[in-house]
């Protein structure tokens, strides 16, 4: 997103880095300006707001953002700044977000994104809007054409739609792989053979379930040494599933298989479980090695 904001959004001063960890921010400055023209290192993220006039927040977690919400909205006065929120949280969270930084007479408009690692760095993400018309209306110019290939706007309506919307969306993803996994399993122990199987994901199901389907396939799901959707943000997510399930009585059945199999994927591999893991816990536990 970084990469984009900075080539291809109207920039009119350096683009701000900030980093909880100032490493990573040092590391990504060197890759995409390594002349230090066009970007600057903030140390931490109240230098980094005091700056700017827009702010995005992307953290790994609900108390992450909660914590810095309350650290900025203390420090000094946010009145015209706009603050982006693109962590995936719980809606409860969004709603919280927007009470800080509104009581502290900041704008806020939650924007969480649908896309894997790669569709970021392509700028083809789809950026998910909510919160006042005004407020989206000063986010658009960043969104579709920089970090995005489309939006979904919930204009008017409260922030917390756009989490809501997040929260539902993933967990198709997380079906989705389910699916795929069972069917990549049965497809081994039947006697299809995986290859035939894919054949008639690639023409049918064109898009993610090809590209699951393909890391499954060629064992990216167990290889990678660092995570494309880690299974710890997949657990947070499907718990915040969970929660919003109970609050409108019911229950997500698929999404508790799917969480169980991510359980596994976790004693397996630790922080470097992948969601795409949970084709090794449906395979181990149909008698084969998690490993294919």
């Amino acid at each position: 997103m970084v990469k984009n904001l900075l080539g291809k959004a109207p920039l009119d001063t350096p683009l701000i880095i900030s980093n909880r960890n100032v490493q990573p921010a040092i590391d990504l400055q060197a890759i995409l300006d390594p002349g230090k023209e066009k970007t600057v290192i903030a140390p931490n993220v109240i230098d980094a707001v005091k700056a700017a006039d827009i702010v995005f927040t992307c953290l790994g977690d609900d108390d992450a953002m909660k914590q810095t919400a309350k650290q900025v909205s203390g420090a000094f006065n946010l009145d015209g700044k706009l603050f982006v929120d693109c962590s995936t949280v719980h809606p409860d969270t969004t709603h919280h977000l927007a009470d800080v930084f509104t009581k502290a007479h900041a704008e806020f408009v939650a924007c969480p994104v649908f896309g894997a690692p790669a569709a970021a760095d392509a700028g083809q993400l789809v950026c998910v809007l909510a919160g006042p018309e005004d407020s989206i209306r000063r986010v658009r110019p960043y969104c579709r054409g920089v970090i995005g290939k489309a939006n979904i706007e919930f204009s008017g309506q409260p922030c917390s739609k756009a989490t809501l919307l997040k929260i539902i969306g993933n967990t198709f993803i997380l079906n989705m792989i389910e699916a795929l996994a069972e069917g990549h399993t049965i497809a081994e122990k039947s006697g299809l053979g995986n290859d035939n199987l894919h054949q008639f994901i690639e023409i049918m199901f064109p898009g993610p379930y090809t590209t699951y389907s393909g890391r499954m396939m060629s064992g990216d799901y167990h290889k990678r040494e660092e995570p494309l959707f880690a299974v710890d943000l997949a657990r947070k997510d499907a718990k915040h599933a969970h929660r919003l399930a109970e609050a409108s009585g019911m229950s997500l059945k698929d999404v508790e298989v799917a969480d169980g199999h991510l359980s596994h994927v976790q004693e397996h591999m630790g922080k470097k479980g992948d969601i795409a893991g949970i084709y090794g816990a449906v395979r181990k536990e149909s008698g084969l090695k998690f490993e294919d």
